[in-house]
């Protein structure tokens, strides 16, 4: 899978927010001076930048041929951090907001037969992907799940614009997603897509595992967890373009190491989730926690996402 890693700055200005369902607010943005927007493909997001400490990633779910304004859906979450009650509550049309990228870590690849699964606010990145796949002339459906219909953004829109291909089923009409009759008829080389809470990532993931005929693509909006058994040593890693090599502790990440040691390396989520830290690896073995890259990508062993990914080996030596 190839991701895009552009980390570029600028402002733009809210041109709309409005409610697309309940606790999801759609917010349009356009650039101030009324140039064209950056490009992007499908599964890309955006970094909004609420502060110096503070930044979220959003999926892009507009059209990627708009040229004129970029568009996100953010749904209100109690318990988060903070960043989705700014948005909802303190972000008004006229504002100007910093964000960075756009960045993909979910491109669609090409396919003759997609499987589309979202679940509750995992629809966004996939809803530029069924434009794409239309307009290929591909074989695709959607299978969308969601707590609440109502809860559940651009459904009326979606079975409007593409009759036949969207199933709907909210969870307190229909119960959990039925992945095994989703998965059983699919053609040999479907590309199937999903995003959305994790124990539906993970769910996908294991059913399929009976299905070697599909090829999976997940996107998480949280961490994976931390695995139970997991150990935190210290380890030495060499920055090669700096010419210095330091000690990162047990307590810190590779990322606060090289931060600490006053070389800088560009970063966001800190959690393993947006891209932006990742890193070349020249030497040693590292230990990938991260929630981007696939079990093939890691296997190479040639990059690591450095705000939570360790070391097997005493030493990594890393393009820095």
């Amino acid at each position: 899978m190839t991701r895009s890693t552009n980390t570029e700055q600028r402002k733009m200005r809210v041109i709309g927010k409005d409610v697309l369902a309940h606790g999801v607010m759609a917010v349009r943005l356009a650039d101030p001076d009324g140039g064209a927007v950056p490009t992007w493909e499908p599964g890309a997001h955006i970094d909004v930048i609420i502060d110096r400490s503070t930044v979220r990633q959003y999926s892009l779910c507009g059209d990627a041929s708009d040229t004129t304004s970029l568009a996100i859906a953010v749904l209100r979450e109690a318990d988060g951090r903070g960043g989705s009650r700014w948005v909802h509550d303190s972000l008004q049309v006229g504002d100007l907001v910093a964000i960075a990228g756009p960045r993909n870590n979910f491109t669609l690849e090409p396919a003759q037969s997609y499987l589309f699964v979202a679940g509750g606010i995992g629809i966004t990145p996939l809803l530029p992907m069924l434009r794409s796949a239309e307009v290929a002339g591909a074989d695709w459906r959607l299978l969308y799940g969601g707590r609440t219909r109502t809860s559940m953004a651009f459904a009326d829109e979606l079975v409007a614009r593409y009759p036949g291909r969207i199933e709907l089923r909210p969870q307190d009409e229909c119960g959990i997603l039925d992945l095994p009759a989703a998965l059983v008829a699919v053609p040999d080389g479907t590309g199937v897509y999903c995003c959305g809470p994790e124990p539906l990532l993970q769910a996908i993931e294991n059913e399929c595992l009976a299905h070697p005929n599909v090829r999976l693509y997940v996107e998480r909006f949280a961490a994976k967890e931390r695995p139970a058994d997991a150990v935190d040593g210290s380890f030495e890693a060499e920055l090669r373009r700096a010419g210095r090599t330091i000690t990162v502790d047990a307590k810190e990440s590779v990322l606060d190491a090289v931060l600490r040691s006053g070389v800088d390396a560009p970063f966001s989520c800190r959690e393993g989730t947006c891209g932006t830290c990742e890193t070349r690896v020249l030497e040693g073995v590292p230990e990938h926690r991260d929630s981007i890259l696939t079990e093939d990508e890691q296997a190479e062993n040639d990059c690591m996402m450095i705000c939570v990914s360790r070391s097997c080996t005493a030493k990594l030596v890393l393009d820095l």
